[in-house]
């Protein structure tokens, strides 16, 4: 008797703490680029330890329209706080000026959760190419006017619109394909289909480590650990910097004490040595903060950018 009682009353806490593993709600995120480049194996890493503490969440690729895609979709979500999406300046700040009409609203539609990382922007070349770092690059380009094919992650991301900012202050063209995020143009550049790359230290370390690629010049105040040989912009003459930061929107109107709940989770993994260890070496710097925090961060990286990308008069796109 004593044992039936006792078989029972485990098996009805077994069956709470089922019910409750059950019910615990699932956070997705969406990363706006095609699966296997350096932002969606960032994100997965930040999942997978989120998941471990507790915070269970999954990833979702839905690449396209430079990030259009992903930030339709998330915004259009249920506003319970458990969709998210990878944004950034391009997909909350410029894009409002490079497209004719946009499917959401980046000031109404998502509620800022953290910041999640930063890193500089930077140009890579193949190696066999006849220019060694930018200087000798931007001399080429002038003497070989539309023989450099460069590519980008997105028209709209910041990857090339920092390029072609520093292209037009220095009457040099390129001519510019875009792909669907980072693993694309990996793999363009491997076959020979373009030349030079705006990316991140992250998705180009391996063929940069491999000697495929060589980093032309670093978008940011100082040389990266991953690639020491590498020289700054500004140490080549060109005092341009352009740092990349990538940040988690919920849904609008996402319940606070949701959202909180997530910025505490994301906060705890960004603090943690070995997560941070694990980031630098594919060359992610972990960086969280408030929704505040990542607010104030945004509003300066759209000051900043959005008068220069008027400035260009580039064409607005009608697709999406």
């Amino acid at each position: 008797m004593i044992y039936s009682k006792f078989l029972f009353g485990t098996l009805i806490a077994a069956s709470m703490a089922f019910g409750s593993a059950v019910a615990q709600p699932i956070t997705k995120i969406v990363v706006p680029f095609a699966a296997g480049g350096g932002t969606d194996v960032y994100v997965r890493m930040l999942a997978q330890e989120m998941t471990n503490r507790g915070t269970r969440v999954i990833v979702e690729n839905r690449p396209g329209g430079s990030a259009v895609v992903a930030a339709d979709y998330v915004a259009k979500a249920k506003p319970d706080g458990q969709t998210l999406v990878v944004s950034f300046l391009g997909m909350l700040g410029t894009n409002v000026l490079l497209f004719d009409k946009l499917p959401y609203d980046p000031k109404k539609d998502f509620t800022s959760v953290s910041q999640i990382a930063y890193q500089p922007t930077i140009m890579v070349g193949r190696s066999e190419l006849p220019y060694r770092n930018l200087k000798e690059m931007v001399e080429y380009a002038k003497a070989n006017p539309g023989k450099i094919n460069r590519g980008s992650p997105g028209a709209a991301i910041l990857s090339n619109l920092a390029p072609i900012t520093f292209e037009r202050s220095l009457g040099i063209s390129t001519n510019h394909i875009p792909f669907n995020g980072d693993a694309q143009a990996i793999q363009a550049m491997l076959s020979d289909s373009i030349d030079i790359y705006g990316t991140s230290i992250t998705s180009s370390l391996p063929h940069i480590k491999s000697g495929k690629f060589r980093v032309l010049g670093v978008m940011g105040g100082e040389r990266l650990p991953q690639a020491p040989d590498a020289p700054t912009f500004k140490e080549q003459g060109y005092n341009f910097e352009a740092p990349l930061r990538y940040y988690l929107s919920a849904t609008g109107g996402s319940p606070k004490e949701v959202v909180d709940k997530l910025n505490r989770a994301i906060n705890e993994v960004l603090a943690d040595h070995a997560f941070i260890e694990r980031a630098r070496a594919i060359g992610m710097e972990p960086r969280g903060g408030s929704p505040q925090e990542m607010d104030t961060l945004l509003s300066a990286e759209i000051e900043r950018w959005n008068p220069v990308v008027k400035s260009l008069n580039l064409p607005k796109s009608d697709k999406q």
